[in-house]
């Protein structure tokens, strides 16, 4: 099932800009790893899945995921050879929309190679790069 929201206030909008580097949800809160972007990018929500479920498979039901992003923006498309005009397409899908320092994912409770795997089987799932976090240690 593809993430999406429940409701939203407009079913569509402008496309914007991504600029500048993530200066919120830029570090490892919940968990002990976490997988940051490198690349400012939308990012559907089938790939989150897709990822979230690598992860998953990954870790064999030991410890625990945290999708720290959300599909809020509704992507818009027309069909093929369709002539101009006749106003803004359907939502082909949702997307969240991703700056360069965003985590993406956090895992907790399991071994430092175990979250690099899982990781690595995530990131072949998305279309941007991808680094290893860990927890800054608090003391």
């Amino acid at each position: 099932m593809s993430m999406q929201p429940k409701r939203s206030k407009f079913r569509k909008v402008h496309r914007g800009k991504v600029r500048g580097r993530a200066t919120r949800a830029n570090k490892v809160s919940f968990g002990d790893f976490g997988l940051q972007s490198l690349d400012a990018a939308w990012i559907s929500g089938r790939q989150i899945e897709a990822g979230r479920v690598a992860i998953n498979r990954a870790l064999d039901g030991q410890g625990k995921v945290w999708i720290r992003v959300f599909p809020h923006k509704p992507v818009s498309s027309k069909p093929a050879e369709t002539r101009m005009g006749t106003g803004k397409g359907d939502v082909e899908f949702w997307a969240a929309v991703i700056k360069p320092g965003s985590v993406l994912f956090e895992v907790g409770g399991i071994s430092e190679e175990k979250a690099k795997l899982a990781f690595k089987r995530a990131a072949h799932k998305m279309p941007i790069k991808v680094k290893l976090l860990r927890r800054l240690s608090s003391t």
